[in-house]
């Protein structure tokens, strides 16, 4: 495992890069995602975007545990996804907005994630993929499969970040 907190953040920021976008056309080719203009497409990838970094938080906590150093890469992990997004969009509301958001869904997925003590841990997959395809649909109705779509995707993302930086040195 990358011995290093803040390099094992870094390397799942690089992960979160090279995959999230073919993840996102893969769902975007399957049909479950509700067709919208532009801006709500925008606001759709932004809602899947905060959904897959909590996956690689989930990642980094798998492989490392809960304790400082996890805290450390996850900053990490943070600083250089934020950073990439500040270059693209730059500085001001909206970014802003998309930092509150990724606050806002963290929360929420983290208490998801605890709702249920022992026996939660069988259905967090699932409840996780209802809440995410709620923020997606928006106002729209979700598919039928979203939830179950993006939730497997969300724990086959959480499990890639974790093992990425299990094999790496």
């Amino acid at each position: 495992m990358i011995a290093d907190p803040a390099l094992r953040g870094r390397a799942v920021a690089a992960f979160f890069v090279a995959v999230e976008p073919a993840l996102f056309a893969d769902l975007d080719e399957s049909g479950v995602l509700p067709r919208a203009d532009e801006i709500r497409s925008a606001a759709i990838r932004g809602e899947w975007q905060c959904f897959a970094l909590y996956a690689c938080v989930r990642g980094l906590v798998a492989a490392g545990g809960f304790n400082r150093e996890t805290a450390l890469a996850i900053d990490a992990l943070h600083q250089d996804v934020l950073e990439a997004w500040r270059l693209e969009s730059g500085e001001g509301p909206a970014f802003d907005e998309r930092r509150a958001r990724i606050a806002e869904r963290y929360a929420e997925y983290g208490r998801i994630g605890q709702e249920g003590g022992a026996s939660g841990a069988a259905t967090v997959t699932q409840r996780l993929g209802e809440a995410a395809a709620r923020h997606i649909a928006g106002d729209k109705a979700a598919h039928p499969d979203l939830a179950a779509l993006i939730g497997g995707l969300h724990e086959a993302l959480a499990e890639g970040a974790a093992e990425a930086i299990r094999r790496a040195e």
